[in-house]
């Protein structure tokens, strides 16, 4: 049995994972060590964001990263702030890039 990574380990090898790319992150609400879920915010600097969060595909039970909210900026943070509200234990990294990258389809982060 694979052992579970705590939510503080993962959110440390992302932002190792953006550093290496020189993509700019931030925690801007830290949840719990243990067992916090993660949302990612990518900022494209642009007035626009979208925040992903981990869902499991019906189809195959695998995880994947899935938009929960896309548009104007303070649109999106509106939304992170009613999850915080539901959640808070709840983790959120901000990500900053022009381009939209934000890896979360590279091995390993789903």
């Amino acid at each position: 049995m694979t052992p579970r990574l705590t939510a503080e380990f993962w959110v440390q090898a992302y932002l190792a994972r953006l550093r290496l790319a020189d993509i700019p992150a931030f925690v801007t609400a830290k949840g719990d060590v243990t067992a916090g879920a993660v949302l990612v915010k990518l900022n494209t600097l642009d007035g626009q964001a979208r925040a992903f969060q981990r869902s499991f595909d019906l189809m195959t039970g695998e995880r994947a990263w899935v938009v929960l909210a896309e548009g104007a900026e303070p649109d999106v943070d509106t939304a992170l702030e009613k999850q915080k509200g539901f959640d808070p234990d709840l983790w959120v990294i901000e990500v900053e890039d022009r381009a939209g990258r934000h890896l979360l389809e590279e091995e390993g982060l789903a």
